[in-house]
C-alpha cells in the first residue's frame, strides 16, 4: 500500500505557482504586497519573495492608472542610470539617428527642457519645423514604446525618458540627458523599454539584488 502511495505521488505533476503579470505589460510582475494588504508590488524581477527596494512602484488597482500608481523613487534612480549608461547605444535610438540625417528625414532641434511637443503644442516635428537634417545638429529624443509618436513627430513630455545631441550625419555626440518630464505610470499605461535597454535594465536590477 505504501508503494502504490509513493508511485501515485511520483506520477502527479507537481503544482508550479504562475507570478501574476500586467495585463498591458506581461514584463511587470505583481506580488501582494508585503505589508499593505489592499497594494500591490510591481517589479521587473520575478524572485519571491519579492524586494520592494528594488519594485516599479506600488499601485491599489491593477492594471495601474496615475491615481493609483505610487512609483518607487530608487527605482528610477536606477533606471535614469541604466538609461544614461546606454541609451546611446540603443539600435532605435540610433536608427533615429539615422533618420533625422537623411534627405528624408525630420529635424528635432527642440531643446530638450522645453515643456511643449513641437511648435504650439501640436506635436510638430521640432520646434522650428522643417524636414531633413540638412546638415545641422540637434536632438533626438528616446520615448516610451506604451506611446510612440508618429514618424518625424516628437512624443508628449511625459513620455519622453531623454535626448541626445545628434550632428548633421546622424551621429550621435552628446551623452544622454534625462528630460526629467517621465512619468512611468500614464493613461496610456505603463514603462515600456526596448529589448536592449530592457535587459540593460533587468542585469542592473538583478545586480542589485544580489547585493541584498
Amino acid at each position: 500500500m505504501l508503494a502504490t502511495r509513493l508511485q501515485i505521488q511520483r506520477q502527479l505533476p507537481r503544482l508550479v505557482r504562475s507570478v501574476s503579470t500586467l495585463p498591458n505589460n506581461s514584463n511587470i510582475k505583481v506580488f501582494p504586497h508585503p505589508t499593505q494588504s489592499s497594494s500591490h508590488l510591481l517589479t521587473l524581477l520575478s524572485k519571491e519573495p519579492p524586494n520592494p527596494s528594488l519594485a516599479i512602484g506600488t499601485t491599489s488597482s491593477i492594471p495601474p492608472t496615475p491615481n493609483s500608481f505610487q512609483q518607487n523613487p530608487k527605482f528610477l534612480s536606477i533606471l535614469d542610470e541604466v538609461l544614461t549608461k546606454h541609451a546611446i547605444n540603443d539600435p532605435g535610438l540610433k536608427a533615429q539617428a539615422q533618420a533625422f540625417a537623411s534627405p528624408g528625414g525630420f529635424t528635432f532641434i527642440q531643446n530638450p527642457t522645453r515643456k511643449d511637443r513641437g511648435a504650439g503644442g501640436g506635436g510638430g516635428a521640432s520646434a522650428e519645423g522643417g524636414a531633413g537634417g540638412a546638415g545641422v545638429g540637434g536632438w533626438v529624443h528616446l520615448s516610451d514604446a506604451r506611446n510612440p509618436p508618429d514618424f518625424g513627430r516628437i512624443a508628449w513630455p511625459e513620455d519622453i525618458f531623454g535626448s541626445v545631441e545628434v550632428d548633421g550625419k546622424g551621429e550621435i555626440i552628446g551623452n544622454y540627458q534625462p528630460s526629467g518630464t517621465y512619468r512611468i505610470v500614464t493613461n496610456q499605461g505603463i514603462l515600456g523599454l526596448s529589448p536592449f535597454l530592457q535587459e540593460k535594465l533587468l542585469a542592473r536590477l538583478r545586480e542589485e539584488e544580489s547585493k541584498a
